[in-house]
């Protein structure tokens, strides 16, 4: 059995806006990849970089609906290098606003997958909130959220401040 989680939340925006905010390098650079964005629009079968350091592979797009990537999971030292799966969902709501899912899976049990996954879900999480602030309101959350971006530095499971 491996680790994941989901999280999700409305945002009151048409899914054709939402959906673009994370396939296009230049939005998505706005509000998550504020350090060094992010390299290319997601494409199935490409590799993209963001952060400026971290590879992400887009394993499906599913317009308006869908995307599937994969990126290095953390491991111990001395253990195989493995990837999570990254699944984002796109509904469209009755109101016409969008309820966005984003589920990230396949982290070994063990003690440096579970910290790391809790980690992702927090910086998820955050994703998502940064997101909905930017689309709806035109604010980002994302900078100074982070002591060590304030210093041009990521924030990693080990050190988020």
């Amino acid at each position: 059995m491996s680790l994941g989680f989901k999280v999700s939340g409305r945002i009151a925006k048409p899914v054709h806006e939402v959906f673009d905010a994370v396939v296009n390098p230049t939005k998505l650079s706005a509000y998550f990849t504020t350090i060094r964005g992010a390299s290319a629009p997601l494409v199935a079968g490409t590799t993209v970089t963001w952060w400026g350091s971290v590879p992400v592979e887009v394993e499906e797009i599913e317009q308006d609906k869908r995307i599937v990537l994969r990126w290095d999971a953390e491991v111990a030292e001395g253990q195989p290098a493995y990837k999570t799966r990254i699944e984002m969902g796109f509904e469209v709501l009755e109101d016409g606003s969008t309820f966005v899912t984003i589920g990230e899976s396949g982290w070994v049990e063990d003690q440096v997958g579970r910290k790391a996954s809790y980690g992702n879900c927090e910086g998820w999480a955050e994703m998502l909130s940064a997101m909905k602030a930017w689309l709806e309101y035109g604010i980002n959350l994302r900078e100074g959220f982070y002591p060590s971006e304030m210093r041009g530095e990521l924030p990693t499971t080990s050190e988020r401040k």
